[in-house]
Formats: structure tokens, C-alpha cells, sequence
């Protein structure tokens, strides 16, 4: 009998808790902020879709930590032609002054056990990037031009598994890959006013042309009115694409806190650390004299960024934005600096 009372009581207690975690963590800090992906599960059978935006505002050359004018971009008049960094002679032909990145991000959450969520995301990129030009137009230095390029980005996919829960707290491990579905080879003939058609330059390609490696740890705490999470996330290529290079590794990790104004109601405070290696091989048809967006070597760096987001559900819809100013960055050869972005989605789960 003493055994059998203990029993229900252990019974009654493991309800009342799982009723706690599920009310605790039903509440508008259950996801974490706009810029973080892989941080929550689903209950079995249950889906989730997503429609997030991200725009990303980049604007001015930067070597290391220093900001360079336009005109030291591209570098002195006559020969040698170009910028000379780190011994690379490079914008002989242009130089980018400023790029806008747009995404479109489609992202479907399936609950295939109690701690097993299966996702994936499609991607649709948008880049346009500005430029001056150097020697190689008659008209002058500093003529401008504008590429642009658009489509299918690769697409990722993958599944979060539960290490650990309780009411208070969650670890959660993502096994993660990416598909190259993303075109890397476009030409124009834009840059040449129109003279010869060119491939476009690394950083305007809408993928990696390689299957990625995209694992990642998450852990998150729940307060009474307020929690916190970190993550670490990483995007490894594996080995290079048909055209001979493969993208740098990608490492992020990211701290974040969030405070309930109400039920419904959360503001954050988000801070990522994120660094990226030097592309390894080449594209036979980059012309690293060109333009610095062709350097293989230029592509690494290391980036501190702030998000400010506030996050809000209604009637089942879940609402998250992010504004994400870029506080410091280090960037390998010259490249341009990224001064913000802003991300924002819609959710909803049923």
C-alpha cells in the first residue's frame, strides 16, 4: 500500500511538472531571437512553417580593421594598376563600393518523435552589388556600375534531437546539412560596359557548390520572467565544387537573453560571434587582378555582431524581428564591411 501511494505520488508530481514546463515554455521567449535557427523541437506529429526576410547592408571597403575611401580601393592612377594587400596587386578593373543582400527563407518543422524534429529550408537569395570602376573603362576613373543576381540558394536540412530537458531548461543537438542547389556560375557583361561577358565574382554566387556539414549545440534557460540561451553553429564545406574551390568554414556562436513584458510579449538582446576561413582552391576563371571579390584569400575575417529583436505571438501566430548592427569586424585582405541587417519572420505551428 505504502508503495503503491509513493507511486501515485511520484505520478501526480512528474504531471505537475510536465504541466509547468509546458506552460513555461509556451510563452513568447519559447523561440529565441530572429537570427538564431535550430533552437526549438516540436511534439510528435506536429508541424511548424516559417516565412523569414533577412537584408543585409554592406557599405565601404575595409583592410583589417581599417575603413579605406573608395579611391584608395582602388589605388593610385597609372601602373602598376591596382591596390596592393597583403602582396596581392588587385582592383585593377573595380572595386565594390557597397552590397545589399536580400533573403527569402521557407522553413518546415516536422515533430517525427517526442525528441526528434525534422526541418528544412529553401533559400532565394537577391544580391546587388555596386562598383567603380579603374583604368580599364575610357571614360575615367570611377565610372559606376551595378550587377545583379538572383535565385535558388542551397537548400538546408536536417534534424534537432533532444539531449536533455526538463522544465527549466533544454539541450538540443542539430544535425544539420545544406544541399548544393544554389547556382555558382553566372556571367555578365556589365562590369566591361558591354565588351565581354565575365563571370560574376565570388561573393555574388547563390551557393556553395558543395554539400555542407552544418552541425550545432543549443542550450536554453527559463527563468520566471526571463531566460537565456547559447549556441554554437558551424557551416564546413566538404571538399570543392566543379568549379575547383570550395567556401570557407563558417563558425558562430551566439549568447542571447530575453525578457517577458508579457505572456505574449518578449524583447532581447542578442550578441554573435561569427568567423570565416580563406576559400581554398580557385575558379580557374577568377581574376584575382581585377577586383578584390575574386581574391580567394579575402574572403575570412572575423565579425562581432549585436541583435536587438522583440518577439510576439497572437492567436497562434508567432511573430520574431531582429535589427543586428555589425559592432566590430576584422577582415582578411580588403573587403566590404558590413554595417547591418535586419531579419524578421512569421511562424506558425499546429
Amino acid at each position: 500500500m505504502l508503495l503503491r501511494r509513493l507511486t501515485l505520488a511520484l505520478a501526480i508530481a512528474s504531471s505537475s511538472y510536465a504541466m509547468a514546463d509546458e506552460g513555461r515554455k509556451s510563452l513568447a521567449d519559447k523561440h529565441a531571437p530572429a537570427g538564431i535557427m535550430g533552437d526549438h523541437l516540436h511534439d510528435e506529429g506536429k508541424w511548424m512553417v516559417e516565412y523569414k526576410y533577412m537584408v543585409m547592408s554592406m557599405e565601404d571597403n575595409r583592410i583589417g580593421d581599417n575603413k579605406v575611401s573608395d579611391a584608395d580601393a582602388i589605388g593610385p592612377p597609372g601602373p602598376p594598376a591596382g591596390i596592393n594587400v597583403n602582396g596581392i596587386q588587385t582592383n585593377a578593373g573595380a572595386a565594390p563600393t557597397d552590397m545589399t543582400m536580400e533573403m527569402h527563407m521557407m522553413h518546415v518543422m516536422y515533430g517525427a518523435t517526442e525528441n526528434v524534429t525534422l526541418y528544412t529550408m529553401l533559400m532565394l537569395p537577391s544580391l546587388t552589388m555596386d562598383h567603380i570602376r579603374g583604368d580599364m573603362n575610357p571614360g575615367g576613373r570611377g565610372t559606376s556600375f551595378t550587377t545583379h543576381n538572383s535565385g535558388f540558394g542551397d537548400t538546408s536540412m536536417g534534424a534537432l534531437i533532444r539531449l536533455y530537458s526538463d522544465e527549466r531548461q533544454d539541450w538540443i543537438a542539430n544535425l544539420g546539412c545544406s544541399v548544393p542547389t544554389g547556382d555558382i556560375y553566372r556571367e555578365s557583361t556589365i562590369p566591361t560596359a558591354g565588351a565581354v561577358s565575365q563571370p560574376l565574382p565570388y561573393p555574388m554566387r547563390l551557393g556553395s557548390g558543395t554539400f555542407n556539414a552544418k552541425p550545432g549545440l543549443t542550450y536554453k534557460r527559463y527563468c520566471d520572467w526571463w531566460s537565456f540561451g547559447y549556441q554554437f553553429q558551424t557551416d564546413l564545406p566538404i571538399g570543392r565544387n566543379y568549379r575547383g574551390y570550395s567556401v570557407g568554414d563558417e563558425f558562430r556562436f551566439n549568447s542571447w537573453t530575453s525578457v517577458l513584458l508579457t505572456d505574449n510579449w518578449a524583447v532581447s538582446l542578442r550578441g554573435e560571434h561569427l568567423w570565416r576561413t580563406a576559400y581554398e582552391g580557385q575558379d580557374p576563371t577568377a581574376n584575382n587582378m581585377v577586383i578584390e571579390t575574386n581574391v580567394e584569400s579575402f574572403r575570412g575575417g572575423y565579425w562581432y555582431n549585436m541583435g536587438i529583436g522583440t518577439q510576439f505571438m497572437k492567436n497562434g501566430h508567432y511573430f520574431n524581428f531582429e535589427f543586428v548592427p555589425t559592432i566590430a569586424q576584422d577582415l582578411d585582405g580588403i573587403q566590404l564591411e558590413t554595417d547591418y541587417s535586419v531579419i524578421a519572420s512569421w511562424s506558425k505551428a499546429w
